[in-house]
């Protein structure tokens, strides 16, 4: 009989170490079936092995509908959160085919090494900033920033946005519950209508921005509709800079609390291509990959998962497997070789990577550059972990210099 007790898989103290949890999960009972905050049962899957099958894995299906017994009905979705359905993120081959091809066409339409330069200008302008403050909240001043305006300037959304598109992200990734979502509606609407807007212009007056060549993006005659191009600004926004912000966040706090590590890092910072690898398997911005159906009844080790089921991959425990890490617990930046499941895996791999590698090297190298006597204000036990199923990252991480 399985005694595990399961916390709130959502909640900030859950957050702020999740890791002996999944330890259990891992040694125990590899494939867990709990039920979610929302209520809804779902199969955690927390070794790394099996992450990576299965995320690979044509029996497992993004997009509900496609796992449904036949006669079953679709669930029922707002008027309102329909255009959200569109993204490529909860679709299935062919449609998630055609959108990843348009919009790494779009993608590669602007080189990702173009940010460069502004990443790195930013980084400087927003340090120094503190630097005459005298004092940081790393998340508010430096980690939502960077990322937010980039992915801002990117799309042609303009600067004078940023803190809003971070208010209305940092909502939607933070609903776990139904009564979550029933508040963030107005949230929703407030987004959806704003994008609206932008796609109009840019449809009127075409600029050279991520926008105009979503909008232009074209294979064999195939563009995207309007709803697929809400949903895919929603995505890109959202996954464009809410990860990244953990990545520098959390990454950050990690070095700190290992000075030896930080130490290595300052010395020799042409490690920080590998120390931002390790940074993202050591932290896992993104915890639990989003979810995925059965569209058959699958069994692995010892239990079935039955058809139409919820399965979500524990990144967070993935990245810490002792079958694939070794001493997965201890942060080694010059840790080799390092598979690590960060971004994902399998056709839905993520396609801003480089981006968030970029971001995250530049950031924190910068960072640990110019300001070499920073250190914790609070005790790492006092800080605050925001809510949420799917990423892990700070509220608040003040740091004095």
């Amino acid at each position: 009989m399985n005694t595990i007790t399961v916390p709130n898989l959502a909640s900030p103290e859950f957050k702020a170490n999740p890791y002996p949890f999944y330890a259990r999960l891992r040694a125990e009972a590899p494939i867990f079936r709990t039920t979610l905050p929302s209520r809804e049962p779902a199969w955690l899957v927390t070794r790394y092995d099996d992450a990576v099958a299965l995320l690979k894995d044509d029996r497992l299906a993004k997009d509900r509908r496609n796992a449904l017994a036949p006669g079953s009905k679709a669930p029922w979705v707002p008027a309102m959160l329909r255009p959200l359905a569109q993204n490529m993120l909860d679709l299935d081959a062919p449609h998630h085919t055609r959108l990843r091809g348009l919009v790494h066409k779009a993608f590669t339409a602007r080189p990702i090494e173009r940010p460069r330069e502004r990443i790195q200008e930013l980084c400087d302008d927003l340090l120094a900033a503190a630097q005459r403050r005298r004092q940081l909240d790393l998340i508010h001043d430096y980690a939502v920033p960077v990322p937010a305006t980039i992915i801002a300037e990117l799309l042609g959304v303009p600067v004078a946005d940023r803190e809003r598109f971070h208010a209305w992200s940092t909502r939607m990734v933070s609903t776990s519950t139904p009564a979550d979502m029933v508040r963030l509606l107005p949230t929703l609407w407030q987004f959806l209508r704003y994008l609206r807007r932008l796609i109009a212009l840019r449809r009127a007056d075409p600029r050279d921005d991520l926008t105009s060549a979503l909008i232009a993006a074209e294979e064999a005659g195939d563009t995207l509709s309007e709803d697929e191009l809400m949903a895919m600004m929603v995505l890109l926004l959202i996954a464009g800079h809410e990860t990244t912000i953990n990545l520098i966040g959390g990454g950050t706090l990690a070095l700190l609390e290992h000075p030896g590590q930080l130490q290595r890092l300052r010395a020799d910072p042409a490690l920080i291509k590998p120390a931002v690898e390790e940074l993202a398997r050591f932290t896992s911005p993104v915890e639990l990959a989003t979810e995925r159906y059965a569209r058959v009844d699958i069994p692995i080790h010892d239990v079935v998962i039955p058809r139409g089921e919820k399965v979500l991959v524990v990144l967070g425990s993935a990245n810490r497997d002792e079958r694939q890490f070794a001493s997965p617990d201890v942060l080694d930046i010059t840790r080799e070789p390092n598979k690590h499941l960060a971004f994902g895996q399998g056709a839905h791999y993520c396609l801003g990577s480089p981006l968030a590698r970029m971001e995250g090297q530049i950031a924190i190298g910068t960072l640990i550059v110019r300001l070499p006597t920073l250190r914790l204000v609070r005790q790492p036990a006092e800080l605050r972990w925001n809510k949420g199923l799917f990423v892990r990252g700070l509220t608040q991480l003040p740091l004095a210099f």
